[in-house]
């Protein structure tokens, strides 16, 4: 069963010179604690330039920020995106009001013992999520996070749990973004097959997504978790548990390079289980515990 925590290295080469790009918009974060209630199905949108099409989900982020962008796949190396993408999920659902984790009770169970609750069953209109959720909703008992991270990933070693497995869920997601018209499909011969690429075709979104990323350690660094914007937190650690995190920063000047993964150690040294009583994310910080264990 692959490991959770598992890093693969190597992966990226940085650049030492800086990469601009002259069209990137200016990023605006909403930090709106009333986010999900009032929103319900609607994405959070950083840009609000941008159109309806060109919202993603955390799955599609990080799918986006891993993917080369000529080649149109993700390193055939790196073993941590499938779980991580399963992390996204978890906290998407969470972001958009349809799962909780329950009550921590009087002992106050840790982040990882307490189970996912099914708060709205309402459809998110994502064809993943809403599989997910439908599992989570008719699982009883109900499963913990890092239960439902290995279930939905097909790591169990239980054979009567694994029809809980989400299947070609990068190659679902690629479409979506061919959909939303940030990639195209091609297709590829690799000498003993043909394989299916979604090379990119729409630079200035995946550039817009990257500036959010840098800046958010850069220049608006607000060096506190809860201040900052839930959906950018949970990328920056989804990201990492992905191992594509650094392929935002490979643009960067060394010493701008050293300061934005100084702070993203800084967060990933935090402590979820006191961060989570800081605020109203359990779920979140039962994700990133999952991860950071």
């Amino acid at each position: 069963m692959t490991s959770l925590t598992q890093r693969s290295s190597g992966l990226v080469q940085r650049r030492t010179e800086a990469s601009r790009s002259a069209n990137a918009d200016k990023e605006r974060g909403s930090g709106d604690e009333d986010y999900e209630a009032r929103r319900g199905d609607e994405q959070e949108e950083d840009d609000k330039g941008d159109s309806k099409e060109t919202r993603l989900t955390l799955m599609e982020e990080v799918l986006l920020l891993g993917l080369k962008d000529r080649e149109g796949y993700t390193s055939f190396w790196n073993d941590c995106i499938s779980s991580g993408l399963r992390g996204c999920m978890l906290i998407e659902l969470a972001l958009r009001g349809r799962l909780q984790l329950e009550a921590c009770g009087m002992r106050r169970k840790s982040l990882l013992a307490r189970k996912v609750i099914c708060k709205s069953d309402a459809p998110t209109g994502d064809v993943l999520l809403d599989e997910a959720l439908k599992h989570i909703k008719e699982t009883q008992p109900p499963e913990t996070v890092q239960s439902w991270i290995e279930l939905l990933s097909g790591e169990t070693w239980n054979p009567l749990k694994l029809h809980y497995q989400l299947r070609n869920v990068r190659e679902r997601l690629a479409k979506n973004l061919v959909e939303k018209g940030v990639l195209t499909t091609e297709k590829q011969n690799f000498l003993l097959f043909d394989m299916t690429t979604h090379p990119l075709t729409n630079n200035n979104i995946k550039q817009r997504l990257i500036k959010k990323v840098q800046e958010g350690v850069l220049e608006k660094w607000v060096n506190d978790p809860h201040r900052m914007d839930k959906r950018l937190l949970a990328l920056i650690f989804l990201a990492h548990s992905s191992d594509v995190l650094e392929n935002a920063f490979a643009p960067l000047l060394d010493d701008q390079y050293d300061l934005a993964m100084k702070r993203v150690r800084q967060l990933l040294d935090l402590e979820p289980e006191g961060e989570s009583v800081k605020g109203s994310n359990d779920l979140l910080w039962a994700v990133v515990a999952a991860f950071t264990k």
